[in-house]
């Protein structure tokens, strides 16, 4: 039996492990998980998995929920909260599935308590890669990929040496507008971005795929999951989002892991491994069914969102950390009809011109740039 602690447990990746834990009671159990201000799904995953511990963002909801369920559960709030839910006790395995860089300092805390990290939340590794990184060597952890490109990749590494790799290959489906031009993009609303083809994720990652920032931030995380340098990393724009992704070898070999678009898939091969448990009612590929796959080079300029996060990765220190607030920041504008969709990227260009980089940043400092960076796009936007 594997003890687990969620964090993000009402988002579309902690909902997803909730079902991959529903489906084998007798291999995991739910210990402790995060919650944001969705308290009915809360209230719902407590009365179902009847965790030990319970975080949520603010105070109030906290003291509502401690009246309403059995003394037996400890009840936290804000980031205390989140850190309690990394490090509980009874945990063997952390699922970082929280939204947004406010999973750093928990997902480093866990690591200093030598908690398995299966990890879906990108930023911490953008905004942080050199402290988790060393973090997780220090202390013999291991960080195991659930976003479904790198979970491929982790899985097309498995027996081989890194002496042998030539390149990394990150595929794209393309998001919402893979179709459209810069000038078609021109008014584009809210709903047509959160309208992905392949994909049901949440509103923030359905946004950073229409706008290719998430293939950028995982290119970033990848740079760091796998040692692997920015010039042996690519992007294909692979509509069909069958191969999630490849790994071309120095024999001019190359490895893919191929599966119908499904999340629960890299996050149940986080839990088990290096085992495998059946998925009896997944979606099956039948290659002969699909026929044809695609695939088409990545057009930088088309994609500027993805061109300005290999910038900030090669520029490394707070460089990255100044890409993820202010597109943070930017998207959250977008979403609430602020701005237009291709005002995202000016205001992450923006930030990035306007940031002086610091190299070999501690955590004080990243925290310092991160709150600045959001603080601008602001003032900005105001």
């Amino acid at each position: 039996m594997k003890y687990i602690s969620l964090l993000g447990a009402t988002g579309s990746i902690g909902t997803q492990t909730l079902d991959v834990i529903r489906r084998h009671p007798e291999e995991y159990r739910l210990a402790a998980f995060s919650a944001g201000k969705n308290l009915e799904l809360t209230r719902k995953i407590i009365q179902e998995f009847k965790p030990e511990l319970v975080s949520v963002s603010d105070k109030d909801d906290c003291l509502a929920l401690q009246s309403e369920f059995s003394s037996s559960i400890s009840f936290h709030y804000g980031e205390d909260g989140l850190v309690e839910t990394a490090v509980y006790h009874k945990s063997d395995i952390l699922v970082n599935a929280v939204l947004g860089s406010v999973g750093l300092f928990p997902t480093l805390q866990a690591i200093k308590e030598k908690k398995i990290i299966a990890i879906a939340n990108k930023e911490t590794l953008v905004t942080a890669g050199h402290l988790v990184m060393d973090a997780a060597k220090e202390n013999g952890v291991p960080l195991l990929p659930v976003d479904s490109e790198h979970s491929a990749i982790f899985q097309a590494l498995q027996g081989e040496k890194e002496k042998n790799i030539e390149k990394l290959i990150l595929t794209a489906s393309g998001g919402s507008f893979r179709d459209r031009t810069r000038d078609e993009l021109k008014g584009v609303t809210v709903i047509d971005a959160l309208n992905h083809p392949n994909w049901s994720m949440g509103a923030k990652i359905t946004i950073d795929s229409a706008t290719m920032m998430n293939k950028g931030l995982e290119v970033i995380e990848a740079h760091w999951l796998f040692q692997m340098p920015y010039d042996r990393i690519d992007v294909l724009l692979h509509r069909e989002s069958i191969i999630h992704s490849m790994v071309e070898f120095h024999d001019s070999s190359i490895i893919a892991q191929l599966g119908t678009p499904d999340m629960r898939v890299p996050i149940q091969y986080a839990l088990t491994y290096p085992d495998r448990l059946p998925f009896s009612d997944a979606s099956r590929l039948n290659l002969a069914e699909i026929g044809k796959l695609h695939f088409e080079k990545m057009d930088m300029d088309r994609f500027y969102c993805l061109k300005l996060a290999y910038q900030a990765g090669i520029a490394g220190g707070t460089a990255p950390t100044v890409l993820n607030a202010a597109n943070e920041e930017a998207v959250d504008a977008f979403l609430k009809g602020k701005i237009s969709f291709l005002e995202i990227e000016d205001c992450i260009e923006k930030a990035l011109n306007k940031h002086q980089k610091i190299d070999q940043p501690d955590l004080e400092t990243i925290r310092g740039v991160d709150k600045e960076t959001r603080s601008y796009i602001h003032e900005l936007l105001s």
